[in-house]
């Protein structure tokens, strides 16, 4: 009867992970893009060697918590600029039409 094989979780998972819940809450691009870089290394890292490693989960969690605040943040930050780009542009035609 052969003992059940250890298997380790991944180191750089589970900074992905906390990683990518700091880059909701204190820091919030560079948290993200460590989330989104250690979760590729993880993911590779466990692919290289999947009986030893375990934690893809909280690798795919990381990633997904590091691409999500990244576009969000991205997506705010064009809607901020379209909104204040407009609001310049009808002060503008307010301007010269007076």
């Amino acid at each position: 009867m052969n003992a059940p094989a250890y298997r380790r979780t991944s180191t750089l998972a589970i900074v992905s992970l906390v990683a990518g819940i700091l880059g909701w809450t204190l820091a919030p691009w560079l948290g993200s893009l460590v989330a989104i870089i250690t979760g590729h290394m993880a993911r590779s890292e466990i692919r290289r060697d999947p009986q030893g490693v375990e934690g893809d989960g909280f690798a795919v969690a990381g990633l997904v918590l590091g691409w999500a605040m990244l576009v969000v943040s991205l997506l705010v930050l064009l809607a901020i600029l379209l909104f204040f780009g407009g609001l310049a542009a009808l002060v503008a035609l307010a301007g010269t039409a007076g």
